[in-house]
């Protein structure tokens, strides 16, 4: 059976959600292996709509077990707020699961967030805000605290006041800001309750994982972001903190390498991103409001416009060249029906110079995108159930696709509901 990584292959906001929600029907274990309460992954099924912010996107398969693994980072209060979505909507979270290697975030480290983002001025990064960049910055800077440690209260309780301590110094004496010392016994009382309710989804999802690959269960790894917001790769410093890879899918879930049997990415039928940083092909018109609007481009964690943009084979072949892609997913190529022609960046120029390589962030917001136009098929896409049911310029754009990632589109997507994305 497959160990499947679904990653995103743009700056985020690709569609993985709903992609992982239609896999998930049929896995077994369902991974979230990095980030935090950053992550927006909107799910429409038979249920309703949900936008979930850290369990995993299978919760909805009563026969899968769902893993908040060891690479994330977790907004208790968040958690907490989505299980009781969650129950209040007759969804059974019983099978879900969290690593007791996952690290705490706590609510000392958004106020951080938010007043390191306040003093760039006019450089910010563009964050959700949702203290992601502090929670892995006390996790490599060894003053973390993880999730099973909630399980032996007194041990957990006073690691958990100095830190809100160190955090309080932080703010008042690198950025002149107000503790949060009124709020700690709240926080402290707040958190023994959730150390109560939470204990019994904590512990080593390691073994739970090594046992299923072992006996050939079927496992979906769900990335956050995409390759372009990758801490490593991606447009520095406008990147999250973590490793939305495959690579990240091995360290943060606790699977070896030689596991994973396929890389799916997530390539939406143009380009959005939210927050700041170089953006090629933005469309900052009429074609992107136009574009925005139809395919309702915003973000589902902070309900900002989405900056909209032309597909970009050079962030493609990048991407491609990183994850090593076996399949991949086209999603919202619906939204694309009404536009009589389509541009496609199929390259760069440098100082009037073509290049064929990702350049670092400051030279990415000097290049000058060449395009290509491409007929529309002006007609609706949202019936088809299958590629020979797409007109054929929709069909010849989902193949043009394929050779800049030199894989197969194995899954095409034609509206938010589950059954509107189908196999190829």
């Amino acid at each position: 059976m497959p160990i499947r990584a679904v990653v995103g292959a743009q700056w985020g906001d690709e569609g993985k959600g709903k992609i992982v929600d239609l896999l998930a029907q049929y896995a077994d274990y369902v991974v979230r292996y990095q980030g935090g309460a950053n992550a927006g992954h909107t799910v429409v099924n038979e249920h309703g709509k949900f936008a979930l912010h850290l369990v995993p996107c299978g919760i909805f398969n009563p026969r899968a077990v769902n893993i908040i693994g060891t690479g994330t980072v977790i907004d208790l209060d968040e958690l907490v707020t989505e299980l009781d979505m969650l129950a209040s909507r007759n969804i059974n979270t019983d099978r879900l699961r969290i690593s007791d290697r996952a690290h705490l975030s706590v609510p000392s480290y958004s106020r951080l967030e938010r007043m390191a983002e306040e003093s760039r001025g006019e450089r910010k990064h563009g964050s959700t805000l949702r203290g992601i960049s502090p929670a892995y910055a006390a996790k490599a800077l060894r003053l973390g605290i993880q999730m099973g440690e909630l399980k032996d209260w007194g041990r957990f309780e006073p690691k958990l006041r100095e830190l809100l301590t160190a955090c309080d110094e932080l703010l008042v004496k690198l950025y002149d800001g107000e503790p949060l010392a009124a709020d700690k016994e709240l926080i402290v009382e707040r958190y023994r309750a959730y150390a109560e309710r939470l204990s019994p989804y904590i512990g080593d999802t390691l073994s739970l994982l090594s046992d299923a690959y072992t006996q050939d269960k079927d496992v979906l790894l769900e990335g956050q972001l995409g390759t372009m917001r990758d801490l490593d790769w991606g447009i520095y410093p406008y990147v999250t903190s973590s490793n939305p890879l495959p690579g990240g899918a091995c360290a943060g879930a606790g699977i070896p390498p030689q596991r994973i049997t396929s890389v799916l990415g997530v390539v939406k039928a143009f380009s959005t991103c939210v927050g700041a940083g170089p953006f090629p092909t933005e469309q900052d018109n009429e074609t992107g409001r136009y574009l925005r609007e139809v395919g309702h481009e915003y973000g589902a964690t902070t309900g900002r416009p989405r900056r909209i943009g032309w597909l970009d084979a050079p962030a493609l072949r990048f991407a491609a060249k990183l994850n090593g892609f076996t399949e991949f997913a086209v999603t919202k190529l619906d939204t694309l029906d009404g536009l009589p022609t389509i541009k496609v960046c199929v390259g760069y120029k440098l100082d009037g110079q073509s290049i064929d390589y990702m350049p670092l962030t400051a030279d990415l917001y000097r290049v000058e995108p060449v395009y290509e136009e491409l007929p529309g098929w002006m007609q609706p896409t949202s019936a088809a159930r299958s590629i020979t049911a797409l007109p054929q310029a929709a069909q010849d754009y989902v193949r043009l696709i394929e050779g800049y990632l030199s894989a197969p589109a194995t899954l095409i997507s034609v509206g938010p509901e589950r059954e509107a994305t189908f196999l190829k």
